[in-house]
């Protein structure tokens, strides 16, 4: 499976157009899906020029290297490939929905299954843990829209 992977946001903290704090487990998981896996990394990032370097130096001194960078092959031409990767999985901040934490993009992606219903229970397993972990305000203004019948 080929699997871009958004650097800000995704791997570390925003703090563009520094590099922010690595988020927990993203190298660790990027890393085992690349040894105990065939997956094909690819790092898919706004960043170029010295900040991409930056980026891809801070990745290599954590262990992970990447197949390639803003492109679907190490040996493509800038100006000839195409702009949009030929990934099978965008893993990204950006997502509608957000990104899951580390762990589930692990066991979605380590069980290899295409299966939906499976997807969709560990999807709503981390959506109930993300919700648990909102502040009181924001459960409040949810509950009182429930009870109003709003739902958005």
């Amino acid at each position: 499976m080929i699997i871009a992977v958004d650097f800000d946001g995704t791997i570390v903290e925003h703090a563009y157009p520094k590099i922010g704090r690595p988020i927990p487990f993203a190298f660790e998981v990027l890393k085992k899906l690349q040894e105990e896996t065939d997956h094909t990394l690819l790092l898919w990032t706004m960043r170029e020029g010295e900040l991409l370097d930056e980026a891809l130096k801070f990745c290599e001194e954590k262990g992970l290297r990447f197949y390639a960078v803003n492109k679907n092959h190490p040996d493509e031409e800038p100006l000839s490939a195409p702009r949009k990767l030929g990934a099978d999985v965008f893993i990204d901040d950006r997502n509608l929905g957000g990104i899951p934490d580390w762990g589930v993009i692990y066991n979605l992606l380590k069980s290899g299954e295409d299966d939906y219903s499976r997807f969709e229970r560990i999807m709503n397993f981390s959506e109930a843990n993300r919700n648990r972990n909102k502040n009181f305000f924001t459960r409040l203004g949810e509950a009182l829209d429930k009870a109003r019948g709003r739902n958005y």
